[in-house]
């Protein structure tokens, strides 16, 4: 059987304990989501990931780490990011007698808040943060709201990438979420599946826009828990149309596509019915995702629903309703970081690393 390790889960402490050092060494685990309950202090996850790292080198360490009110570890030396949309209100904010001169102080200030936040991330051992978000500020969406840049893809395109630039500059991969967009519909798909009524032709021309101007600085695209009722009538997590035919074929994205947060209860919804937890991530490495999320269940029941879908998964890989991919494995070890990482204590008293918490607004 072809290795891949598509899972990405949780633990629910600040250190490993025994049950957690045996799901992480699980053959179909390939990565870990770190949370605000996995902090402490900086030395404390330091010895956390380096931990991880010792059970296996290729493990991906991954946190959602955007800015904003979407900020994990903000004690003990982490910046306190600005909000995504701070960047965006630069954007217009020329000086006098100089047209423009907003565009560029937002793009450098784009490209300084990348750069602060993946090289204290890398400084504590972490390989990967599930940013930016590419999503349009269309002033609807309560889960998105000041996450994003700004209302109009170029706009957003432009400080992507620029942020891109800062994150790859201190080694990080990026995440553009949430394909095709998540920015027009009210529903919190934490909560509830929302449903985006608009036609193929007007989101490909509009929210989806990012993507095909960024598709070859983008190392993962997540897609977003919402049915796109005109397109299909699966959540583009679980529809090939969306995944293989729009986001691999028509806009050439060749990086890696990872669920969003599949525990939620809204984000299992399939044709009227809650999928199992392992129903989901096989229909979502079905549909044509690398790498499935699967976040606070360690805590839950002892993490048995973690088993269930460990267990779930191998079986179905055995009895062949799961092909595991070599192609997702690659993409997967290609988010790991290629570059020794600064330590904090060299990090912070660098010239490029104090330049850049000058830069941002």
């Amino acid at each position: 059987m072809t290795m891949h390790a598509p899972l990405i889960i949780d633990i629910a402490g600040t250190t490993l304990t025994a049950v957690d050092r045996r799901r992480l060494a699980h053959p179909l685990v390939g990565g870990m989501i770190l949370f605000g309950r996995n902090w402490q202090s900086r030395s404390q996850l330091t010895d956390l990931c380096a931990e991880i790292k010792s059970l296996r080198p290729d493990f991906l360490i991954a946190v959602d780490h955007e800015g904003g009110r979407v900020q994990r570890f903000r004690t003990d030396g982490f910046t306190h990011l600005p909000p995504m949309r701070a960047l965006g209100a630069l954007w217009g904010q020329d000086d006098k007698g100089q047209p423009g001169s907003g565009v560029l102080k937002a793009c450098e200030a784009a490209t300084s808040a990348g750069f602060v936040l993946a090289s204290e991330l890398r400084a504590c051992g972490v390989d990967f943060s599930f940013t930016p978000v590419l999503d349009l500020d269309h002033g609807e969406s309560g889960v998105i709201g000041d996450r994003a840049f700004a209302r109009d893809p170029r706009v957003v395109s432009l400080l992507a990438r620029s942020l891109m630039q800062g994150l790859l500059q201190a080694g990080l991969g990026n995440c553009g979420k949430h394909f095709p967009g998540h920015g027009a519909v009210k529903a919190d798909s934490h909560v509830a599946l929302p449903v985006d009524k608009r036609s193929l032709k007007t989101i490909l021309a509009d929210d989806a826009q990012p993507y095909r101007w960024l598709g070859s600085v983008l190392t993962a695209v997540m897609p977003a828990h919402v049915i796109y009722s005109k397109v299909d009538s699966r959540p583009a997590g679980f529809s090939s149309r969306w995944l293989q035919d729009i986001l691999r074929a028509q806009l050439g994205f060749q990086g890696v596509v990872c669920t969003d947060d599949l525990s939620m209860a809204a984000a299992r919804q399939l044709d009227g019915r809650t999928l199992s937890y392992t129903e989901a991530i096989l229909t979502a490495l079905q549909a044509g995702c690398d790498l499935a999320l699967l976040c606070n269940r360690s805590a839950h029941n002892g993490g048995a629903e973690l088993d269930e879908v460990l267990d779930g998964l191998a079986e179905a890989a055995v009895k062949g309703h799961w092909t595991p991919s070599e192609i997702s494995e690659e993409r997967r070890l290609n988010l790991l970081p290629r570059s020794p990482a600064r330590p904090w204590d060299e990090l912070v008293r660098s010239a490029d690393y104090m330049q850049a918490l000058d830069r941002l607004p």
